[in-house]
């Protein structure tokens, strides 16, 4: 069981980051990714809403949706569940810490919209369709780790666009070119820890 938990675990951060590995989740990750201390708020606050959209959404489809035949219900009820819970995370940050409030800007409320957040809600569901020693345990483990990963991810870029800043980069792929080439090699230098999850399970 502690193994199983720790293979998830690792996979979400490394060999399954929703980021690097599965695309998910790109328009915060190059609109927020600035600064490193931008990205460390964004990347909390949306581990914070996996989180809690995991802990609502799995027993919500397991013990209400499914064993109504209201499975196709799934998509529509986790997105008024992800809005509200972002809802509750934007009142927090305005009121407590408002200079992370103003420096996310726009792409707080834009996590209701964050298919990495709703990939991890649906996703988990599909692993524990497919095999029932898949707990809602492993659902919240494989949040968490997708919310580190998300952090890994975030901070890594943050520090590599804070570098190309100050380098020397041709005219021709200043901006959005050389933009997307760094998190393209960022994303490559993930493949290889697929041996070290692999060899967990």
């Amino acid at each position: 069981m502690l193994k199983s938990l720790i293979a998830v675990f690792l996979a979400a951060i490394l060999t399954e980051n929703y980021v690097l590995s599965k695309f998910l989740g790109i328009c915060p990750f190059l609109g927020v990714s600035k600064k490193i201390n931008t990205a460390v708020g964004m990347s909390l606050a949306v581990t914070f809403v996996m989180l809690l959209a995991t802990a609502v959404t799995f027993p919500l489809f397991v013990f209400v949706l499914e064993p109504n035949d209201l499975a196709y219900l799934e998509t529509v009820v986790f997105i008024l569940i992800i809005a509200a819970l972002v809802q509750f995370v934007e009142m927090v940050l305005k009121k407590y810490i408002p200079s992370l409030y103003k420096a996310l800007g726009i792409y707080l409320p834009l996590i209701t919209t964050n298919c990495a957040v709703l990939g991890v809600t649906m996703l988990v569901l599909e692993k524990h369709a497919a095999d029932a020693s898949y707990t809602f345990l492993h659902a919240m483990v494989n949040a968490l780790g997708t919310g580190i990963g998300y952090l890994v991810a975030m901070v890594l870029f943050a520090g590599v666009r804070e570098r190309l800043e100050d380098a020397d980069i041709p005219k021709s792929l200043r901006g959005l070119p050389i933009t997307l080439i760094a998190a393209a090699i960022v994303a490559l230098s993930f493949l290889g820890f697929g041996g070290i999850v692999d060899g967990l399970l």
